[in-house]
């Protein structure tokens, strides 16, 4: 999916919503549980309810590799069920991968390759080993990086907001300034968690025209009016992810009709936001 066609998608759905497949055995309704396919036939219900009130769809890898070869399986149907919709979304596969460029290119071509299994509109990666494992995840026309820069997750602190002494640039906007050489806004996003939602104003600064991909929305507490005061671009510039809140918001035989209607709250908070903060898109 082209910059260009992610844009007319918001603008037609009037959202900027990602939904976050981070399905769990766990947490599934047991009459689903217990069922051969009852990944698939849970994140097929998520998906026929949500698909009207998001842009976009990410599986979390690791709920579907703990699992094994059934996993992804189970993974594969998901997303073969989602390039077979007329109604369309960007696929987003949350791996963090990043490893030496050979090693890289292999990770690119099993989630962003059209000829692959899982095909990916986008892959999240994580920079700290540098350009040569980051670039040749920008090999594929029409695909994407997400770029790790400031996260939501406590341990952000361990290193990301840590400050260079001589130039006096925290970590995380060192990472958003170098990696403009690797990629563009055509090709490369960055993941800045909304409990951080403050210091987007700070990422807007460097990359000012580029897509964040923005966790944390929900059952994390990140709010999606700081986010989008702090961080929207007049072409929206956003996609904000809520997992937790939307695909479990209940465990019982209603559990789609309820992530829909979470989802539909959402979309609209996000049409509101769009028509004052974007009048024009």
């Amino acid at each position: 999916m082209t910059r260009t066609e992610l844009i007319n998608l918001i603008r037609e759905r009037r959202s900027f919503l990602c939904v976050g497949l981070d399905t769990d055995l766990n947490k599934m309704p047991r009459h689903l549980a217990s069922q051969p396919d009852g990944v698939f036939q849970f994140n097929k219900a998520i998906i026929d309810a949500t698909i009207d009130y998001t842009i976009a769809y990410k599986p979390n890898l690791a709920f579907y590799e703990s699992m094994g070869i059934e996993g992804l399986r189970q993974l594969k149907f998901t997303v073969s069920y989602l390039h077979s919709l007329n109604k369309k979304a960007f696929l987003i596969a949350d791996a963090k991968r990043g490893d030496i460029g050979n090693t890289s290119q292999q990770y690119a071509k099993a989630f962003l390759s059209p000829d692959g299994d899982f095909n990916f509109d986008a892959l999240t990666i994580a920079p700290y080993m540098g350009e040569d494992s980051v670039v040749p995840f920008t090999a594929y026309d029409g695909k994407w990086v997400i770029l790790l820069a400031l996260t939501s997750n406590k341990g952000a602190f361990d290193f990301q907001l840590m400050e260079d002494r001589a130039s006096g640039r925290r970590l995380f906007e060192r990472v958003l300034e170098t990696s403009k050489q690797w990629g563009n806004p055509d090709n490369m996003m960055y993941v800045v968690g909304a409990t951080k939602a403050e210091m987007l104003e700070d990422v807007r600064k460097i990359v000012p025209d580029s897509f964040l991909l923005v966790p944390g929305v929900g059952a994390q507490g990140g709010s999606l009016e700081e986010v989008a005061r702090h961080g929207m671009t007049k072409d929206c510039g956003l996609i904000v992810n809520s997992s937790r809140g939307i695909i479990y918001a209940s465990n019982g035989e209603d559990f789609a009709q309820r992530a829909g209607e979470e989802a539909h709250k959402l979309q609209q908070q996000m049409d509101h936001l769009l028509t004052t903060l974007c009048p024009n898109l």
